[in-house]
């Protein structure tokens, strides 16, 4: 197991990941990043609960957009069907383990 150490609004947060992983993880908190100044940059100063709950919209936004103007194509009998479940599976099971980071990180918060 590796560890990174993300920066999410001039705040660092250590995050345990799967050796390998840890290029993606940066890459995904640089995307939370720019989220975070975007938001910043339209309300001003803004509390780092609601600065998170709104990162988590949008991202999730984003997400919907992404399935809506790419729908999955119409499997055919067999492997392709397969492969498609098994990357639903996936992605169902990276959603929550980011789902479960971004409660941990607003529990943290909070006991500030």
């Amino acid at each position: 197991m590796a560890q990174v150490t993300v920066t999410i609004n001039s705040r660092e947060y250590p995050i345990a990941c799967e050796s390998g992983q840890e290029a993606r993880i940066m890459q995904l908190a640089g995307v939370l990043e720019e989220k975070a100044r975007l938001l910043k940059d339209i309300s001003g100063q803004i509390s780092e609960n609601m600065l998170l709950a709104m990162i988590g919209i949008l991202v999730a936004d984003d997400l919907l957009e992404a399935r809506k103007n790419n729908p999955a194509p119409v499997a055919a009998a067999g492997e392709d069907a397969a492969r498609t479940a098994a990357a639903d599976r996936e992605l169902s099971a990276r959603l929550r383990v980011v789902s479960e980071k971004i409660k941990a990180v607003a529990k943290q918060i909070e006991s500030l």
